[in-house]
């Protein structure tokens, strides 16, 4: 730690606490306030009832399997950006002396390099395991959607509910897994300045608060009337 400077311990403790108070804040406020999730659950709930009227349900594995891939390209995304990142953790002597030829760049300490490194790998690492289990959440979500009943059968309003429910699970730890990929852009600052570190998390955090409670995205998918926007007569 003698080689770590107390700047850069503060801007990382600042980083964690802000991702991990935004996420346990955005948990707790989709299950009671007006959010981004809480108003695609509902759109969700009504899919899930509107399938269990189709007899031919291809679109609706259709659109699970759109959901997939853009799960599963991330998903091995990440793969690839931890392999970098290890590879270049593992030549981090060699960066340190590239940085050095670089006037602009203020030049790390081979201990405070390391732990720019295995923060950012850290943040991958979480990405992709939420981005995998998201997978196996959408492909429970087919299944229920293959062995769905008819919607005069007992029970199927619960079972609606429930594929919902699975999809909507599926879809908070895609959006976590996103928010790490946001968040790492921060991390990317503190090779700069902790104090750059801070800031731009700050901002991400921001910019994420705001499209998930204030977008013009969540005023359409409400149906809220935006300002300027005509009424219909």
């Amino acid at each position: 730690m003698a080689f770590i400077p107390w700047s850069d311990l503060v801007a990382l403790a600042w980083f964690l606490f802000l991702w991990g108070g935004y996420t346990a804040y955005a948990d707790r406020r989709a299950r009671r306030a007006h959010s981004l999730r809480a108003v695609m659950h509902a759109h969700r709930e009504r899919w899930m009832r509107a399938m269990l009227a189709r007899e031919n349900r291809m679109v609706d594995a259709g659109i699970v399997g759109n959901l997939l891939q853009n799960v599963s390209f991330f998903a091995s995304t990440t793969l690839i950006i931890l392999a970098g990142l290890i590879t270049l953790l593992g030549a981090s002597d060699k960066a340190i002396v590239l940085l050095r030829e670089l006037q602009w760049a203020p030049v790390p300490t081979p201990a405070l390099w390391e732990l720019r490194l295995l923060a950012l790998v850290g943040v991958f690492v979480h990405a992709f395991f939420k981005f995998t289990w998201a997978l196996r959440q959408f492909n429970y979500c087919s299944v229920l959607i293959g062995a769905a009943p008819r919607p005069e059968e007992p029970g199927a309003r619960d079972y609606a509910l429930r594929a919902a429910a699975i999809a909507t699970c599926a879809s908070k730890d895609f959006n976590q897994g996103m928010r790490a990929y946001y968040l790492s852009l921060a991390a990317l600052a503190w090779f700069l300045h902790p104090i750059a570190f801070m800031a731009t998390t700050t901002l991400v955090i921001a910019v994420l608060y705001w499209r998930e409670y204030h977008s013009r995205a969540l005023g359409l998918l409400a149906g809220k009337n935006l300002p300027g926007a005509r009424t219909p007569r």
